[in-house]
């Protein structure tokens, strides 16, 4: 599953094709992703005028002239592409399929601009979903009124984390996983960000709170440590575990300046540790870490 970065990587990718521009013919092939299409979407988009495109979480919004807004999630396997006019060849912005097919039976929605580019997506196993919502009912819809802040919004600070860490008996991974809490982060930047703030996966959450509710060094330390391996791994395009690519159709290269993740067996990176990675399983997911410097 795509993680902020590499959603945050497909949302640059297609913010000059989009923003700003009107669509003058929409298709679909088939009726439905994970969800079906919603009634009337090709009718409804054509004609429509792109305001903005953002990412909420994990997810990619277009904000319509029509007043509704086009929510966009690439599930497991949703890729897109876009052409612009002139352009001999597609770039590749999101892939996570195990399987790549050129025969055209995984492209489900086809996206002309009036400004010549076309921008396509596919799905293999079709987990991802498309919707259109009012503006009006958006930030109250089941989808994102149960979303916590932003990790790279002035939301996240280390008093949020620990007025809702306090008291708590989840352990660090699962409490960071919550979209409750902190939209959009996942197992990879989790791990790395627990690395670097120097805690223990199945630590429990209330380790970043005094007994008072305050926040304390480790509160301080991990909000540091999430916001310095998002944005590393926003530059880096991402990470690539399979197929993913960035916007440009190059491999995202965060994966290669992993500090723990995937590296079970491997020495600690930190300087002057003598710890081995290991990994554990919390939740069915697979969580790696440092025993000696991860506390």
């Amino acid at each position: 599953m795509p993680e902020l970065p590499e959603v945050e990587t497909v949302r640059m990718g297609l913010e000059p094709v989009l923003a700003g521009q009107t669509f003058a013919r929409v298709k679909t092939n088939r009726a439905d992703l994970r969800f079906p299409f919603p009634e009337n979407f090709a009718k409804r988009l054509k004609g429509a005028r792109v305001l903005d495109l953002a990412r909420r979480a994990k997810y990619l919004i277009a904000h319509l002239s029509t007043g509704e807004a086009l929510v966009m999630h690439l599930g497991m396997t949703g890729r897109f592409h876009v052409q612009a006019r002139g352009e001999a060849h597609p770039h590749l912005l999101g892939d996570y399929e195990t399987e790549t097919t050129d025969d055209g039976r995984h492209l489900h929605a086809v996206f002309d601009m009036e400004s010549g580019a076309r921008v396509t997506y596919a799905d293999p196993r079709r987990f991802g979903y498309m919707l259109l919502i009012p503006e009006a009912e958006l930030s109250e819809h089941a989808l994102m009124r149960g979303l916590g802040v932003e990790p790279l919004s002035g939301g996240l600070t280390a008093d949020y984390l620990a007025q809702r860490a306090a008291g708590r008996r989840s352990d660090l991974k699962a409490f960071l996983m919550d979209q409750r809490i902190v939209a959009g982060l996942g197992n990879i930047y989790v791990c790395e960000a627990l690395f670097l703030a120097g805690l223990k996966p199945s630590r429990r959450a209330a380790v970043l709170a005094t007994r008072g509710g305050k926040p304390n060094a480790h509160a301080e330390t991990l909000v540091a440590g999430i916001r310095s391996v998002l944005e590393a791994a926003i530059q880096a395009g991402g990470s690539t575990l399979r197929d993913y690519r960035k916007a440009n159709g190059e491999s995202g290269a965060f994966q290669h300046t992993f500090r723990v993740y995937g590296r079970e067996g491997e020495p600690c990176l930190r300087p002057g540790c003598q710890g081995i990675v290991r990994r554990s399983t919390q939740g069915g997911r697979s969580s790696f870490f440092c025993p000696v410097c991860q506390h």
